[in-house]
């Protein structure tokens, strides 16, 4: 995304949606936290939930974006998206959340560096898997450079697809530190499923189910 700057020389990012919710996802699951959603994405997953982002969104200021998640009054927040990384104001949107006292996740694709991001953060990053359609964008180095407080998530489609990611965590992610956690694409590989290979193999990770998506199953944003 380009820079975008108001009037008084502000940096804005376009912001598709700022919401308090219930953390369905990562080893947070099940917590209070706001959801700063920022819009556009140059990829394309195939199963990508939250299309809806792509638009252009609503230029706000950092300032305007940290008093609205103040308000909200919840002391966890996610940056997320879309792919919040392809904002080049990202970096001081979350290290201006961070200064405000604020217990921050980044949720990306891992096709962005992260590494210059504030240390305060944690980060969520995706393992991109050959059934998202986007295999070619995983920074391996980057993934691989991933800190015991932060996570990879693995969305698998299919069994080639686990198969896949189980060989790359001996391979180019060998010495991961990271946490790991797997899900199956919704509606199209049964969680039970995905258990049941897991129990087989017996992988680093845990397991997680969306929770959002069993407590408000017909929701298409805000969630």
């Amino acid at each position: 995304m380009g820079e975008d700057r108001s009037e008084d020389n502000e940096p804005r990012l376009g912001i598709t949606e700022i919401y308090a919710s219930v953390q369905g996802e990562s080893s947070h699951a099940g917590r209070l936290c706001t959801f700063v959603r920022l819009s556009g994405c140059p990829l394309r997953c195939r199963w990508c939930d939250t299309e809806y982002s792509f638009a252009a969104g609503q230029r706000l200021s950092i300032a305007a974006i940290v008093q609205t998640v103040q308000a909200l009054g919840l002391g966890l927040v996610e940056v997320t998206g879309g792919e919040p990384l392809a904002w080049p104001q990202a970096p001081a949107l979350i290290e201006a959340l961070c200064d405000a006292g604020f217990e921050v996740l980044v949720e990306t694709s891992g096709a962005f560096a992260f590494a210059h991001l504030d240390p305060r953060a944690v980060v969520i990053a995706d393992l991109k898997c050959p059934g998202s359609g986007e295999e070619k964008r995983n920074l391996w180095l980057a993934l691989q450079a991933l800190r015991p407080q932060d996570e990879l998530k693995i969305v698998v489609a299919d069994e080639a697809d686990y198969a896949w990611a189980l060989a790359r965590l001996t391979s180019e992610l060998t010495g991961l530190q990271a946490k790991v956690l797997w899900s199956a694409v919704a509606e199209v590989l049964p969680p039970t499923q995905l258990a049941a290979w897991l129990l087989r193999d017996k992988p680093a990770g845990r397991l997680q189910i969306q929770l959002h998506k069993v407590l408000w199953p017909l929701a298409t944003g805000g969630v």
